[in-house]
């Protein structure tokens, strides 16, 4: 998985994050700063989420 999400991309992937993930906070999703696995590891942590599902949730937003 790419670790850094382009910045034009990023905005798109913000959204989705507030779309799929409500839980999560405005400071917590511009803390990852587009880093896929600061976002994986996020998910992790609010979700418990194991880590390959994180990743695919992280890599499902990305496309």
């Amino acid at each position: 998985m790419s670790t850094d999400i382009a910045e034009g991309k990023w905005t798109q992937v913000k959204g989705k994050l507030r779309e799929s993930w409500g839980d999560l906070t405005d400071d917590e999703i511009e803390q990852t700063k587009g880093n896929s696995q600061q976002l994986v590891g996020l998910l992790q942590e609010r979700y418990g989420l194991a880590n390959d599902q994180a990743e695919k949730e992280v890599e499902a937003l990305t496309k």
